[in-house]
């Protein structure tokens, strides 16, 4: 896994919070704002560029829907919402955290503020996870954006400096909170997309809570070794991811995925 990818702090919490209370603990990151969908230089298997396809033209789609929203969010909020680019790549790719392969899926770095998206990873979702439809892929991408967006609000790099200093079992449990947090997020953008741009069809919602489930760490463990092993949890079980992305799509409210606070997860 590439380093410092992401997929009862209480500055964790000011920092999220501090976004819409009008005073900010920890400055934004500056950086190159243009909206943007690269392509990592690998090839398909057959040598065919993956540049141009009809996945590419969706994903660079939901990624513009997903910066319309937070621009919104931030803006409302007195700030300004630095978007991220969307590398597209296929088997393998580099990244400022590190080599990556297809096989660790869709992940953001916030060492390059880059979300990295293997092109082949939709029809896994879709044959191996059983989570097919359009919305089911755009919430993946919303998620990967969400973490962009705790990145922005110094999330990020507290949780990667308290990690340090744990074992792996605490680790692995503040991954989680920051996981559950980003599908939480990730529902906000779905509450506010829809809102202002109706984007959202009959099935669509069933399709997103489908992909938070079928991508929950028991159901991957369970697919992949036959037992769970909740302590080595890193995303959070499939209710709990089911259960925070339907809080932020119900509420549309940044204050509701205060996860590392919450009573439960």
């Amino acid at each position: 896994m590439p380093k410092g990818k992401t997929g009862g702090l209480g500055l964790i919490a000011i920092a999220l919070l501090a976004l819409f209370f009008g005073f900010n603990p920890l400055h934004f990151f500056q950086g190159d704002s243009s909206r943007d969908v690269q392509f990592a230089p690998t090839q398909t298997k057959t040598g065919q560029s993956t540049a141009g396809d009809e996945m590419s033209d969706f994903m660079s789609v939901i990624l513009a829907d997903t910066e319309d929203t937070w621009e919104k969010i931030f803006s409302d909020a007195g700030r300004t919402y630095e978007e991220p680019k969307l590398v597209l790549f296929t088997g393998q790719v580099g990244s400022a955290c590190g080599y990556a392969q297809a096989a660790m899926g869709p992940f953001y770095c916030p060492g390059d503020r880059k979300i990295y998206v293997d092109m082949s990873f939709f029809n896994e979702l879709k044959h191996r996870f059983g989570a097919p439809g359009d919305f089911a892929q755009a919430y993946v991408l919303a998620h990967e954006a969400a973490h962009h967006v705790q990145n922005l609000l110094g999330i990020l790099p507290q949780v990667e400096r308290a990690k340090a200093q744990m074992g792996r079992r605490s680790a692995n449990a503040m991954s989680v909170k920051v996981e559950l947090q980003a599908d939480c997020l990730s529902g906000v953008w779905a509450h506010h997309a829809h809102t202002q741009r109706q984007i959202l069809e009959k099935g669509d919602i069933e399709e997103g809570l489908n992909a938070a489930s079928a991508i929950g760490d028991d159901m991957v463990q369970r697919r992949s070794q036959g037992f769970v092993v909740p302590d080595a949890f890193t995303h959070g079980s499939s209710e709990q991811r089911v259960r925070w992305f339907y809080r932020g799509l119900e509420s549309g409210d940044i204050n509701q995925c205060d996860t590392f606070n919450a009573d439960r997860l």
